[in-house]
């Protein structure tokens, strides 16, 4: 059995499924997330497929997609925008 930690290499789990929205950048630009057995979900960033993932439980994921769905992270978008203009 693997010793999953927060920034393990993705690799480092084995086969699991990854899944990335359709709405992603074609580019590669996204956010990929996979259930695993012990039921977290890892996430990494598509563009470094063996790059270090965060562990979330079932509880954070749930709160973060109802946030996001609610719009309680756009305001971090116009920022970084803004951040990156100046």
């Amino acid at each position: 059995m693997v010793m999953m930690y927060n920034g393990m290499p993705a690799g480092d789990l084995g086969d699991v499924r990854w899944q990335k929205s359709q709405h992603s950048n074609p580019n590669g630009a996204c956010v990929e997330l996979a259930a695993l057995p012990g039921g977290e979900i890892a996430m990494r960033n598509s563009r470094f497929p063996v790059g270090p993932v965060l562990l979330y439980t079932q509880a954070e994921i749930t709160a973060f997609l109802a946030g996001a769905k609610d719009g309680e992270f756009d305001q971090i978008l116009r920022e970084a925008e803004h951040l990156t203009r100046q």
